[in-house]
């Protein structure tokens, strides 16, 4: 079995979570809009999940709404406020995920003005660029609390006063940042901000939007009037479960989870400036559990191949747009030269993953450089 080094794509179900939604899935099978015991039972599960997901940003249960994921959460925060407003000004950060591009982007064709904030050479949106923010009335902003490819970690608070300063609505896309950073959605100072549980060992297909109780939110899904009357359907009990489990285990482990990852990615990345690597974002604060790089003259894809086939799971960038051959927008925001961008690989640690571990991935990732490296010359 492979090494797993992309839990920034996705995690293994935790076990408690696994198993507290298997009752759900069978016994425990009522809709949790029925009034008998059933689904009385159903309903609470819900409720005390709420409160789990609620706890690990420092909330009010009301504020949680239900989705099938980060990317549902991210459209219904940008589709949900342009239903109230009319067309005006959309901002987002040059490096967001593209669940919040695409959105953006269609906003355009609706007669909205999208424009992005850049990054640094490092991967930051700087404290010169949100100064220089003009923020009109109702004008949407949309920044990531940390780029789920470099790890680093954006000024999304500092973006959020300025938004609110200029009467526009911030929302931030909290999904890798969730579970290796404590999040504080107050401290934050966003409207709204996306969640999703199988980044933090929970199910797939659920995640979450949590929203400030001014936010001018239309319904995102119409019918039946579930979540608040923003996302109508019948609950998907057992996926909420699994979530509200997992946000609780997060809760306990989060404060120590980026001190005691780095340690590792810290030795990694160590050895990787013995072979000429680049670091991106390697200077700014970064989750401790992730580094992107790049060694020269080598292709990010055939690197992940080779380590494929020695026995560790590693990935070339975001997973969710891994699949054609273009080279990561992150980087090009970043201003990285293509062959480096080409070159990109991206590991991200978990807290199953040990030191003994990382010291057999040096010591295979240094034979494999080695050996692409000696193909190289041989077809000079």
């Amino acid at each position: 079995m492979s090494v797993y080094f992309d839990h920034n794509s996705t995690t293994k179900l935790a076990a408690p979570a696994f198993e507290a939604m298997l009752p759900f899935l069978q016994e425990q099978y009522g809709n949790a809009s029925s009034r008998h015991d059933l689904g009385t039972t159903a309903r609470e599960a819900i409720n005390q999940s709420r409160e789990k997901v609620a706890s690990l940003v420092g909330v009010h249960s009301s504020q949680v709404i239900f989705t099938s994921g980060g990317t549902e959460s991210n459209n219904m925060f940008i589709n949900g406020m342009t239903s109230y407003l009319a067309p005006g000004r959309v901002l987002i950060g040059a490096i967001e995920h593209p669940c919040v591009v695409g959105p953006s982007r269609y906003l355009a064709r609706l007669g909205w003005s999208v424009d992005t904030i850049p990054v640094s050479k490092d991967g930051e949106i700087e404290a010169s660029e949100v100064a220089d923010l003009t923020i009109e009335k109702d004008c949407l902003v949309s920044v990531m609390m940390a780029n789920n490819e470099t790890g680093v970690i954006q000024p999304v608070a500092a973006i959020a006063a300025q938004v609110r300063k200029g009467g526009g609505w911030m929302h931030t896309d909290a999904i890798q940042a969730v579970g290796k950073m404590p999040l504080s959605f107050n401290e934050s100072c966003v409207h709204a901000m996306s969640l999703s549980a199988h980044k933090i060992s929970g199910p797939k297909g659920i995640g979450a939007l949590i929203i400030d109780k001014k936010l001018p939110i239309d319904a995102f899904i119409r019918g039946g009037g579930h979540e608040s009357g923003l996302r109508s359907g019948t609950e998907n009990v057992a996926s909420i479960v699994g979530f509200g489990v997992a946000a609780e285990l997060a809760n306990e482990t989060v404060k120590d989870y980026g001190a005691r990852l780095s340690i590792m990615r810290d030795k990694i990345e160590g050895q990787l400036a013995c072979l000429g690597a680049v670091i991106h974002g390697g200077r700014l604060p970064r989750l401790g559990n992730t580094s992107y790089f790049s060694i020269p003259g080598i292709q990010g894809e055939t690197l992940v191949m080779e380590l494929n086939k020695s026995g560790f799971a590693v990935a070339s960038g975001s997973a969710c747009s891994s699949h054609g051959s273009d080279s990561s927008e992150t980087l090009r925001a970043m201003g990285v030269s293509e062959e480096l961008a080409h070159g990109a690989v991206r590991l991200s640690l978990g807290l199953e993953n040990s030191m003994e571990e990382c010291e057999k991935f040096i010591t295979n990732l240094k034979q494999i450089v080695s050996r692409l490296k000696d193909l190289v010359l041989l077809t000079v």
